[in-house]
């Protein structure tokens, strides 16, 4: 398969806008979308209610990589909100990783040993609709800085969590300041060693990776790493290779974790493809997720059968440093399982 050539749309230059104003300008009205990729309006009516359910919100520098005229483009397929998410499917769930039960305060979230995740920004750049946390309950996980005390004693009264992991919504959608003061805090604590950061802004809108982004990343005495989330190789400009060649001159690894999504990469020839072209970027990829099973995305779910049959066809073409882990998330379990 060879990755099409998305016609760029006519928008302003993403260099003369602030990372702030695209995510600002994101698109969030279905009609204005079908209208900038030149969509057939009439699939509209079946889109229009799953956007009530779960909004769309895309940015500008994501969207002129998906090509006119193709409801079918990968990049559109992980976007657009279709009629099938509102089916309630057996097996699917509002809280499909069982979150609410390692939710032990506002904010964080502790799963696994070693290491805890802070639900730094309830925002998204992008709204993926296969997303596990498309029903969390942000309301209720969005401290303010005098209420991230408790989760910063909680942290510092555990001395076996070395890493601590900022997530979201996207973390790198709060601003800078509030940033960079949440890591210092962090650093103080003495037995942290690392600070890992799970986002998607730098591929929707790659001007988020900043000078004062890479300052307050590596001015303290953690180890960074950033965690992207990339399905596609098409989502690889060279937008988004300057922003990850600004990490990785400032000495910060870069991973990234893709999701298993029928439609959009279940493809051997896609996925290897795309951890060539990570590779090519500086990015080396880390996880492939087996979908987890959230309410509204059960269209996406790629058979077992089919998984394997993909693992086995990357390992016979990649070198094994390109075969990112396949892997499935079950509540409860000490740790992300190997297929």
């Amino acid at each position: 398969m060879i990755p099409h050539t998305a016609t760029p749309l006519q928008t302003t230059p993403v260099q003369t806008i602030s990372w702030q104003d695209e995510l600002a300008r994101a698109i969030s009205d279905p009609r204005k979308l079908f209208a900038l990729l030149e969509l057939d309006t009439a699939t509209l009516a079946s889109v229009l209610p799953a956007h009530k359910d779960f909004k769309l919100k895309v940015p500008h520098p994501y969207l002129k990589k998906i090509r006119r005229g193709d409801i079918n483009d990968p990049l559109l397929r992980q976007v657009l909100p279709i009629g099938n998410e509102l089916a309630e499917m057996p097996g699917y769930h509002t809280d499909p990783l069982a979150e609410s039960m390692a939710n032990p305060m506002p904010g964080l979230i502790h799963k696994y040993h070693g290491r805890v995740l802070l639900v730094v920004s309830p925002a998204c750049a992008i709204h993926c609709r296969y997303c596990f946390r498309r029903h969390f309950p942000y309301q209720n996980n969005n401290p303010g800085r005098q209420q991230w005390q408790r989760p910063l004693d909680y942290i510092a009264m555990n001395p076996s969590i070395n890493e601590v992991i900022f997530s979201g919504g996207d973390p790198l959608a709060a601003n800078d300041q509030h940033l960079r003061w949440l890591t210092e805090q962090i650093a103080s604590i003495a037995h942290v060693k690392r600070l890992r950061v799970h986002t998607r802004l730098p591929v929707v809108i790659p001007s988020r990776i900043t000078a004062d982004c890479v300052k307050w990343l590596t001015e303290t005495r953690l180890q960074s790493i950033v965690v992207l989330h990339i399905n596609h190789p098409n989502e690889l400009g060279n937008d988004v290779q300057e922003a990850v060649a600004r990490l990785k001159s400032a000495g910060i690894d870069v991973l990234n974790q893709t999701v298993l999504l029928n439609g959009v990469n279940a493809r051997a020839d896609t996925l290897i493809s795309l951890s060539e072209k990570l590779y090519e970027t500086g990015i080396l990829p880390y996880y492939l997720h087996v979908l987890d099973a959230v309410q509204g995305a059960e269209h996406f779910a790629v058979k077992d059968e089919k998984v394997k049959e993909l693992q086995q066809q990357m390992l016979a073409r990649l070198p094994g440093y390109l075969v990112p882990r396949i892997v499935i998330e079950k509540p409860g379990a000490a740790s992300k399982l190997p297929v």
